[in-house]
């Protein structure tokens, strides 16, 4: 696979500043830490595969709020469990 670069990014996203491709790429790494699955394949680093997606045009500013995650599904109810009562006696002689 090629080599990617920052500037394939940034003519990408058509914006010329670094710290929002960073701010971009940060937001799609911590979608991939909660379970968001790549959209490109390779078998690099997150931050490496994050700026793949970025330059492939699969995520940008426009869509990155509509790549989150899925919400984990729920726990299943806990059953009720009855307490433990422990009594205390005290003896006479005492």
């Amino acid at each position: 696979m090629a080599r990617i670069t920052v500037e394939d990014c940034l003519q990408r996203i058509g914006d010329e500043n670094r710290f929002s491709l960073i701010h971009l790429a940060v937001s799609r790494v911590r979608q991939h830490r909660h379970g968001q699955p790549l959209l490109v394949r390779g078998k690099n680093k997150e931050i490496v595969m994050t700026l793949r997606e970025i330059a492939a045009g699969e995520v940008s500013f426009g869509n990155i709020t509509d790549l989150r995650a899925p919400q984990p599904a729920e726990a299943p109810a806990k059953a009720e469990v009855e307490p433990i009562v422990i009594e205390e006696t005290l003896d006479a002689t005492e």
